[in-house]
């Protein structure tokens, strides 16, 4: 990896990761040691019940680049979403990373977010279905869900991306501060979707991501919430409103 001069950061919602989380810090301070730049902001908030806020405390006292955001507050995954972009946005951080924290996106991939977001792009989605990505290790519920997901979404939605449902994704402050203006319908992992159409005339670029989910479980109010948002934005666009930021 080479030397990076931007100020980024990494935003991370952790739900009982207590079992990864040791070897996520571990990878992200080496990719942070080698790129002699980065912060973590590790969103935490009472969905956890093991010692995921304990673990994480711990990192943080001991390497000043892990911050532990406490959010007991959150009703939902996308407020912790949110309320880990905002941290970096408030800390004045100018490129802004989101990564799951079960260790299903490896942080050695940062690069190459990072360096499509210097060449001027606005946007950066980690994506499954491109050459170079893949997600073979993954449940085929997960597969099946993530891959007909965007066949559905980009059918509905008039989207063009190869994958609209993965969380592995980067942006220039400027849109995280539309991101956070804007009054999300999702409640769930739909997130993902939404904010790909939300984003649809920016200026992106795709990047290959390595995907290991460690399992098929995915709960049936997301699943619902998703398809209500699906509906809601694709009879917005039949009637000609088709909100971007």
């Amino acid at each position: 990896m080479k030397h990076h001069d931007q100020n980024w950061a990494v935003i991370i919602p952790m739900a009982n990761e207590e079992a990864e989380l040791t070897t996520l810090c571990t990878l992200l301070a080496q990719v942070f040691t080698e790129l002699q730049s980065g912060k973590a902001f590790l969103v935490i908030d009472t969905v956890s019940t093991d010692n995921t806020l304990a673990l994480a405390k711990t990192f943080s006292a001991s390497d000043t680049r892990f911050e532990v955001i406490w959010a007991p507050q959150n009703r939902s995954v996308v407020d912790a979403y949110t309320r880990g972009y905002r941290a970096a946005y408030e800390n004045g951080y100018d490129l802004i990373i989101e990564m799951d924290a079960n260790l299903s996106h490896d942080p050695f991939t940062i690069p190459l977010f990072l360096e499509a977001l210097d060449k001027g792009n606005e946007c950066v989605f980690g994506s499954r279905f491109i050459e170079g990505g893949s997600m073979n290790d993954s449940p085929p519920l997960r597969k099946f869900l993530s891959y007909y997901g965007t066949v559905i979404a980009n059918r509905l939605l008039a989207t063009k991306l190869t994958d609209m449902t993965s969380g592995y994704q980067g942006f220039q402050r400027e849109v995280v501060a539309r991101i956070l203006e804007y009054r999300l319908k999702s409640t769930g992992h739909f997130f993902q979707t939404e904010i790909r159409y939300l984003l649809r005339n920016r200026t992106y670029k795709e990047v290959p991501i390595h995907y290991q989910a460690p399992s098929p479980r995915i709960s049936f109010s997301s699943l619902k919430n998703a398809w209500s948002c699906l509906w809601y934005y694709s009879w917005q666009q039949l009637k000609g409103n088709r909100p971007a930021l």
